[in-house]
């Protein structure tokens, strides 16, 4: 079953084109986001999230239409980015409070457990968290609707090894219980420890959607490299010897 169809995403800025970005994500897998900074990795998630308008494209949830479903996609889905930001000095327990007069189907049990999972303290606050705590209070307010499909940008960004780890095992343990994980990093080494699925963009076009085995052993026939960031690096960089051909130093 199909959580998430994109097809021909486009969306248009004075100096950046997201152009034609199509993929599939399917009920139970991991898919990560690939590119280098500025790519368009972010205009694409906020764009199927509805934060940006898109140019043009169609964007389906569970079978449905974004825009004219999109507050009932919404109660189904949970997003957090990297950079989490919640009102810093209000204590967790509040921010459940108001959280869940938004979502009709709360469940505070399922609330409480994932508190317990995370090791989330209600009587702390967000300036008392760590980054990787942030992500997973994000995480566990989204569970705790039951959100089927979370949609994550750069998750991992900017945490040390240990908390990137546990992250990593709380997706699997995630995927493992049937929620989807669309999540975007340039941090590849992450992927290659969960992820069932690449979906890698380059300067806001699409490189390949598909299995990440299959890309792996496309990478490796075609001589790019046996590592996921090796593959990446031989599709993006130009050597010295491109820019001269170009430019007078």
């Amino acid at each position: 079953m199909a959580i998430l169809e994109v097809s021909g995403l486009c969306k248009d800025y004075p100096a950046f084109h997201l152009n034609n970005v199509s993929f599939t994500l399917e009920k139970g897998r991991i898919m990560g986001f690939i590119g280098r900074n500025g790519a368009g990795k972010t205009t694409t998630l906020k764009s199927i999230l509805n934060i940006v308008h898109p140019s043009a494209g169609q964007i389906r949830f569970f079978g449905m239409d974004l825009l004219p479903h999109e507050d009932e996609i919404k109660q189904r889905i949970g997003y957090a980015g990297g950079a989490v930001d919640f009102y810093k000095r209000k204590k967790i327990r509040k921010l459940i409070e108001v959280t869940k007069t938004f979502y009709p189907n709360w469940d505070e049990a399922a609330c409480r457990q994932w508190m317990e999972i995370f090791a989330l303290d209600e009587n702390k606050t967000p300036a008392q968290l760590s980054e990787g705590m942030k992500v997973k209070l994000a995480l566990t307010l989204a569970l705790s609707h039951h959100a089927e499909l979370l949609i994550l940008d750069e998750p991992t960004s900017g945490l040390d090894p240990v908390s990137r780890e546990e992250l990593l095992e709380a997706f699997t343990f995630l995927k493992d219980r049937g929620v989807t994980i669309l999540f975007s990093t340039h941090i590849t080494s992450d992927l290659e420890k969960c992820a069932d699925d690449i979906t890698y963009i380059a300067g806001g076009r699409l490189i390949a959607s598909e299995p990440m085995t299959a890309f792996m052993e496309r990478g490796a026939a075609e001589g790019r490299g046996d590592t996921l960031e090796n593959i990446m690096v031989s599709y993006e960089k130009r050597s010295i010897h491109d820019f001269a051909a170009e430019v007078t130093i």
